[in-house]
């Protein structure tokens, strides 16, 4: 929200500074953002009128005029403005006139010039000489009545400063200056400007029939024709100022009249051509397939969440946000039609968004407007369209006005005594009784001291307030922040140590950046072609507003995200890519219950995901450049999990490779997956190279092994190498499952040689005690050893027996020859 100071002070005008008046503002929750002057500083430039231009004598684009600024002389001032004609009032900067300051940073100071052998006692300035405006195109016209010799400065109001405020979104009745008004005053205790609604005269008993048939879009609506106007009048520079210190350029006056009235008291309206409506209006909601062009040109379809107003024909307009060209005011229009209504927040709330634009209208209707006054506010159009485009042939109708359905405002008690605990001071009843009633509010009392109670019906600008710590924080508010005690704790606090059988989030990040991986945030929605494409996801859950129509559902999985990351570096030339995610995934699940931590249906566990993409290691001399592949990426969630020995069994993931796949196990519970992009996601993302990928459950990586300490052994230890034959199928942790399942003395075994039998030719048999096809030797180094004694040769036989016995019984391995 934007605004001058000066308009402000019209409403409200307290003995305060500029930055004393902001800081005010700012600690009672209406944050001020930023505190802009009008116009840099500059001194001794007036408003003069050019008596005479004639052409320089030595130059083709210079004119030597003569200026009168209000003294007994004229001044002679050459100047190349290509506007500059007798009879123009423009700003004039005498002699000893410092201008604002240049890229260096210093005044620009006006002396007694030569130019082309003709003195200038002067310089006739630009806007953008002034620093109020970036036109370039010539001199800043003044209006003809524009007092001579008068300050710029003093004439253009430009010792003025404009408030950006950055308003919560609770804070709506503060969305125009009349409403910041009244809260200066209710802080400051100024007195507020009462507001006055003329009564425009009848000339006319013409009404436009109107139709509400959604009573829960439209809860008020109010109108009102106003024949015979002029369109093609200017609008008043007041007014074009104002609305440009708001932000606002101006349009047209129609459009700029219902500006202006907005950010005056907060009230959007809209005004159509009477002329261009077919029959009445209807209130309504959309219905599926019909389609609108808007004023901003787009064209839009809606359907039946969004409301529109329409006539017998078509919509014209969508309500509450933005109308439609078809029935817009133009340079020809005649006749026109004033309506102002109340919207329900929440038919109006999204509704923007899904079309990819926003107005000012709809930020203000989805945050809630007063439901009362809008037949005041057409008043207050109908006198500034009377007197700005007015004729002696226009002619008002009476104003309609329907209220089928408007907010009740019920009574809402603040207790003074648990105001004082959440406010952390004593209160007393009268303390906020008397807050509350400085802002407007109507209290009733009961009981007395710090036990009694205030009771508040909210006005209808205060729609906001329903809860008693709605109360409180007014309550807060107006007392001030700043005035709230500094009170240390009185509960004892004491530190949380962790669990040792755990780790912190931070520690899994920095061990993952000591992988070489960096760590990216992404968001929570995704593509809903996402889930059902990587992550195997049927239904997802859809959001019921989305912020963009490509982040519509939430994920139940991090890859998505990861490969979007991956995308987007590899568009911008990277050539090898490690990231990494921490975040919180969102499921179904009927079993979870409701409570301060979880929703009702829907599980949101936390995961760590990473993406490797490229060469295994950065480009070096000391080694060939080798891609990355499933191993490098397995390695990496060994090196995450330990010491956790992690197993990995083949596995199908919609995301991963077929083949190339595996789940990954912890204590013989599943806690996620690694592997390759299946090559239809590669091909489907324009992958030059597959990336591999893994994704784990949070609180198993977190999980630890607490370090148990073991004396040192006293006995050495033993190693015997075996060569066992098996079958081509028979995977490493079915040996080793074997292995450790076979004697208590083998402490390790190491796999150090795989040997396969060359493929035979046609008709070749095998040789006598070679291999045979589908078979393949290991060959593994075991670790024996006793804690208690050393190992004896009878001992040592027994255990490799063991070991080959369980081999041949879990996987059918026999002893190599």
């Amino acid at each position: 929200m934007q605004f001058p100071e000066s308009w402000l002070r019209e409403f409200c005008n307290p003995p305060l500074s500029t930055q004393a008046l902001a800081d005010t503002l700012t600690m009672a929750g209406l944050e001020v953002e930023e505190l802009v002057p009008v116009a840099p500083p500059f001194t001794n430039i007036v408003v003069g009128e050019i008596k005479e231009a004639a052409q320089h004598p030595n130059a083709d684009r210079l004119r030597v005029c003569q200026v009168d600024v209000g003294g007994p002389a004229l001044l002679t001032i050459v100047c190349g403005a290509p506007n500059a004609r007798v009879g123009i009032r423009v700003p004039c900067a005498q002699v000893g006139a410092e201008l604002p300051p240049g890229e260096d940073g210093k005044p620009f100071l006006i002396k007694v010039g030569k130019l082309r052998g003709v003195e200038s006692y002067g310089m006739l300035c630009s806007a953008r000489e002034l620093g109020i405006a970036d036109d370039h195109g010539g001199l800043l016209e003044l209006p003809l009545d524009a007092p001579l010799g008068q300050d710029v400065r003093q004439y253009l109001q430009l010792d003025d400063t404009l408030f950006t405020l950055k308003l919560t979104p609770n804070l709506a009745h503060c969305l125009s200056v009349y409403g910041i008004a009244r809260e200066v005053s209710a802080l400051t205790g100024a007195p507020l400007k009462a507001l006055d609604f003329a009564q425009a005269s009848i000339g006319t008993p013409d009404t436009l029939p109107v139709d509400i048939a959604a009573t829960d879009l439209c809860g008020r609506f109010s109108g009102r024709i106003v024949r015979s106007i002029n369109t093609q009048a200017q609008t008043p520079a007041w007014m074009v100022e104002r609305l440009a210190r708001c932000g606002q350029r101006s349009v047209s006056p129609l459009v700029d009249i219902s500006n202006y009235v907005m950010f005056e008291l907060g009230r959007p309206s809209h005004i159509f051509d009477l002329d261009k409506i077919h029959g009445g209006l209807q209130v309504r909601w959309g219905q599926a397939g019909e389609t609108l062009k808007l004023l901003n040109g787009n064209t839009v379809t809606v359907d039946e969440k969004v409301g529109v107003i329409a006539d017998s024909q078509a919509i014209e307009s969508l309500a509450g946000i933005m109308g439609g060209d078809a029935t817009a005011v133009s340079d020809g229009t005649q006749n026109i039609y004033i309506e102002a209504a109340f919207w329900w927040p929440k038919a109006i709330a999204g509704r923007s968004r899904r079309f990819n634009f926003s107005t000012d209208a709809g930020h203000r209707f989805e945050r809630g407007v007063d439901p009362e006054y809008t037949v005041e506010h057409i008043e207050r159009i109908t006198a500034l369209v009377l007197q700005i485009c007015g004729t002696a042939q226009t002619q008002c109708g009476p104003i309609t006005d329907q209220r089928p359905n408007t907010p009740k405002p019920q009574p809402v008690t603040l207790r003074v005594a648990r105001a004082a605990k959440v406010i952390g001071m004593p209160l007393t009843q009268a303390q906020c009784a008397n807050a509350l009633r400085g802002l407007g509010l109507a209290v009733q009392e009961k009981g007395d001291g710090g036990e009694g109670t205030v009771t508040v019906t909210p006005p209808s600008f205060r729609f906001d307030l329903t809860l008693e710590e709605d109360l409180i924080e007014e309550v807060a508010r107006i007392v001030g922040y700043e005035n709230l005690p500094t009170t240390p704790p009185l509960a004892p606090t004491t530190p949380k140590l962790p669990s040792e059988a755990t780790r912190s989030p931070f520690a899994v990040r920095h061990l993952l950046a000591g992988l070489g991986y960096q760590e990216t945030i992404n968001f929570s929605f995704v593509e809903e072609r996402w889930e059902h494409e990587l992550a195997g996801n049927a239904a997802p859950i859809k959001l019921l507003n989305p912020i963009a129509s490509q982040m519509s559902v939430m994920r139940s999985s991090l890859l998505g995200s990861l490969l979007q990351v991956l995308k987007f570096n590899l568009d911008r030339r990277a050539e090898r890519v490690r990231v990494f995610e921490l975040g919180r995934v969102f499921l179904r699940d009927e079993g979870v219950p409701d409570s301060d931590t979880t929703v009702q249906g829907f599980h949101q566990p936390m995961r760590v995901a990473g993406l490797a993409y490229g060469s295994a290691a950065p480009l070096q001399w000391g080694s060939k450049e080798q891609a990355v592949d499933f191993y490098d990426a397995k390695g990496d969630v060994e090196a995450l999990l330990a010491p956790l020995p992690a197993q990995f069994e083949p596995a199908a993931h919609p995301a991963m490779h077929p083949g190339r796949c595996a789940r990954v196990l912890v204590g013989g519970q599943a806690i996620g997956f690694v592997g390759e992009l299946h090559p239809r996601w590669r091909q489907g993302w324009d992958l030059p190279q597959a990336p591999v990928l893994f994704e784990l459950e949070l609180d198993a990586v977190l999980a630890r092994a607490v370090p148990q300490a073991r004396a040192v052994a006293k006995h050495q230890a033993v190693q015997r190498d075996i060569a066992v034959v098996v079958a081509e199928g028979v995977t490493h942790a079915q040996v080793q499952a074997a292995i450790a399942a076979a004697s208590p003395t083998v402490r390790s075994a190491v796999l150090f040689d795989v040997y396969r039998p060359k493929p035979l030719r046609a008709g070749e048999q095998p040789a006598a005690g070679a291999l045979q096809p589908g078979e393949k030797s290991l060959a593994l180094r075991l670790t024996l050893a006793q804690d208690d004694a050393q190992l004896s040769d009878v001992d040592i036989d027994a255990a490799v027996q063991a070991v080959l016995a369980q081999l041949a019984e879990r996987t059918g391995a026999k002893l190599r020859g």
